[in-house]
């Protein structure tokens, strides 16, 4: 007897955005027969542009060492290069390569294999855009998909599965927040352990209710224990749960399920948060429905109950998922739509009223008598009080962030981040609130998608700065990441460039600076930005200014010495320093050395910033 399989997202692509370069690749191949041939060489050219095999050590193995070095390079090669590359991995079923890279833009609609040939959908079309949006595409994408369908064999019907995964999430939270606030407790949605264990066994709608109660019971069991006994409590349920979903309790198959279960939770979790309608509380730990969605949640609950839809065959199911404009939505109508518009109207007039009584500036808008929109132009209205919405959430975040407490908790949050379970969106936040804080920017831009509550749902795309920093005097980008080895260089050295090279023609009128973040620095990361640095990028030098975590902290320390000693840290102090740190270049002749000095500088600067009346 076949084993139940739990449902889960492709891991095949684990970064969101990488989609869209493995969608531009196969777009070279759109109306192409779809045969072992082109199966392969679309595998050869996501290698040939370094979507595939870039950086990866394991890829390298059995390459020659000049292959080696053609991959090492960012750069695009020839496609007879790639090729090669490619015929040296002497892969059993090369074929396989291109059929398994289709596949999670496949299982999200994105592209289809029509009438045997290459077709980009809709909803590919729209992912492809400039001004696409991550989370729209993903939402339109999960409600649809479901288990079984006709493009895979892995789960049927007669196993037991009739579910719509992101739908069925939904609803399960939902019932556990029911069944919780029934007992007479504060719903908080479900714990990220909870979330990797019953949600990704949820395989058919009818066992929601069953789902949620086992959640709530085994919350029940472990209250009032020690979190020593709480925590042999949960394994050894874990183990009797994994050996019934399974039907066996053979060891080996129960541990490799619980370990890949933790993997497909998190992964879930990832792209579920992209929709919006999720967000996460309790200090990162509890996954919950989004209150400032819960009219569409409402409304999409009634709609749906989690059930499978039957299709004919695999191209009826696939021109569905692909099909940006169905379902219709049960919020897309004209009352409903006025309710959403009516509850962000009052959302945004509490926060107006907030920051007034603080006297900050609010940002303007223009409001409409919308009662008078029609259906499309209420959509497009709603969306606009949604940015507005988020801009005085920014507004807020920005003045708090000049509070001692509040940088007190970025220091701490700093030197926590290797802990964390979200480290590179984690920097990008930290980062952007440390920018907030430091001085006194015009406005501090990050660049990574936001929920409707301002928290990042993910890193900033991969073709803009991840921070844009705008002030009276001077602009910069940040660009951070948790990456020490090689591949800092890979993924950081020619991107982080290039925004820098891109946001300085597009802000030509004042000196642009590039802060550059990490926890500690490549020696090969540091000697691309000082050849940018002190000779050219693409012509003209750049200003690029290396930083580690902990002298980011020490950026902060400083700042909470001055704020405690009532004295105002300006732009133009900060200008001072990043001045000091480039004018470095003119004195040595080696990257190292750069590096070396970098903290001189800081200190030098420290003592004149402290002192300074």
């Amino acid at each position: 007897m076949k084993m139940k399989l739990p449902w889960s997202i492709s891991t095949t692509v684990r970064n969101p955005e990488r989609l869209r370069n493995f969608l531009s690749i196969l777009k070279k191949l759109e109306g192409e027969i779809w045969n072992v041939e082109t199966q392969a060489k679309y595998q050869i050219l996501l290698i040939q542009y370094k979507v595939y095999g870039f950086g990866s050590q394991q890829f390298y193995n059995g390459l020659t060492h000049e292959q080696v070095k053609l991959m090492d390079n960012p750069e695009p090669i020839t496609y007879q290069q790639a090729k090669e590359i490619f015929e040296r991995k002497n892969y059993v079923d090369p074929s396989m390569r291109g059929r398994q890279s289709i596949n999670p833009l496949e299982k999200l609609g994105l592209a289809v294999i029509e009438n045997n040939k290459v077709k980009i959908t809709s909803l590919g079309v729209y992912l492809s855009q400039e001004d696409y949006d991550l989370g729209e595409m993903f939402f339109r994408s999960f409600i649809k998909w479901q288990l079984p369908n006709p493009s895979s064999d892995d789960y049927k019907e007669s196993e037991g599965y009739n579910i719509k995964p992101f739908i069925g999430t939904l609803h399960l939270i939902d019932k556990v927040n029911q069944k919780w606030k029934k007992l007479g407790k504060s719903p908080v949605g479900i714990n990220k352990e909870e979330f990797s264990l019953f949600a990704p066994t949820l395989i058919n709608y009818l066992d929601i209710d069953k789902q949620a109660q086992r959640i709530v019971d085994l919350r029940l069991e472990c209250e009032g224990k020690s979190l020593q006994d709480q925590k042999k409590l949960k394994e050894k349920y874990k183990v009797s749960f994994a050996q019934e979903f399974l039907s066996t309790d053979k060891r080996e198959e129960v541990n490799k399920l619980l370990n890949n279960l933790k993997d497909y939770g998190d992964n879930a979790i990832r792209y579920f948060r992209l929709t919006r309608f999720l967000f996460i509380r309790g200090g990162g730990f509890f996954v919950d429905l989004e209150p400032r969605r819960q009219i569409e949640i409402d409304d999409l609950l009634r709609f749906d109950n989690a059930e499978s839809i039957r299709f004919p065959n695999e191209e009826a199911y696939l021109n569905y998922i692909a099909d940006i404009k169905q379902p219709t939505l049960p919020w897309e109508t004209e009352a409903e739509l006025i309710k959403i518009a009516e509850t962000i109207q009052r959302e945004i007039q509490e926060l107006i009223k907030e920051l007034s009584s603080k006297k900050v500036a609010i940002p303007v808008f223009k409001s409409q008598d919308y009662y008078k929109l029609k259906k499309e132009d209420l959509k497009q209205y709603i969306e606009q009080l949604r940015i507005y919405r988020r801009s005085l959430n920014d507004t807020k975040i920005r003045y708090e962030s000049q509070e001692i407490e509040k940088i007190e908790e970025y220091i701490r949050k700093l030197k926590e981040i290797y802990s964390s379970a979200r480290k590179p969106v984690e920097l990008e936040r930290l980062a952007t609130l440390a920018l907030n804080a430091l001085n006194d920017a015009l406005n501090i831009k990050p660049n990574y998608p936001v929920g409707d509550d301002n928290e990042p749902t993910f890193t900033a795309p991969a073709n803009k700065p991840d921070i844009e920093c705008f002030y009276l005097q001077f602009n910069s980008v940040c660009e951070v990441t948790m990456l020490t080895d090689r591949s800092q260089w890979y993924q950081e050295g020619q991107p982080v460039m290039r925004h820098l090279r891109d946001f300085e023609n597009s802000y030509p009128n004042k000196q642009v600076f590039c802060i550059f973040v990490a926890p500690r620095l490549h020696r090969d990361t540091i000697n691309t930005f000082w050849q940018a640095t002190k000779y050219e990028y693409e012509g003209t030098k750049q200003r690029i200014i290396p930083l580690t975590i902990g002298q980011l902290v020490e950026l902060l320390g400083i700042l909470l010495k001055i704020k405690k000693k009532g004295k105002q840290f300006k732009h133009t102090d900060l200008l001072e320093l990043y001045s000091k740190i480039i004018e470095l270049i003119d004195s040595v002749n080696r990257s190292d050395l750069w590096l070396e000095k970098i903290p001189e500088v800081i200190n030098q600067w420290k003592e004149v910033a402290l002192t300074a009346k």
